[in-house]
């Protein structure tokens, strides 16, 4: 990869990229401090949200596939008995 497009996909030059992460990081630090939320406390809590995101899937998933059963009980014997009369 050529230089002007390894800066291009940093967004500028590698020095002043680092120093603008650099910077950010120490203010996004400062802000978490102030609210009393560390990593491993943001980690749980961002896990927690994908697992209960996931639970709730595929319970809905659980649910309509459950649906689907009842109603198959149902429709699959009428389909079957119209159509061994329909012919």
């Amino acid at each position: 990869m050529s230089n002007d497009g390894f800066q291009r996909l940093l967004g500028g030059p590698p020095g002043a990229v680092l120093a603008r992460l650099a910077f950010m990081s120490v203010l996004v630090g400062a802000f978490l401090a102030v609210l009393g939320i560390t990593p491993p406390d943001l980690f749980h809590a961002v896990r927690e949200l994908f697992h209960r995101v996931f639970g709730f899937g595929f319970e809905a998933l659980r649910e309509a596939g459950r649906y689907f059963l009842y109603g198959a009980m149902i429709v699959v014997p009428i389909w079957l008995v119209l159509r061994i009369l329909g012919r």
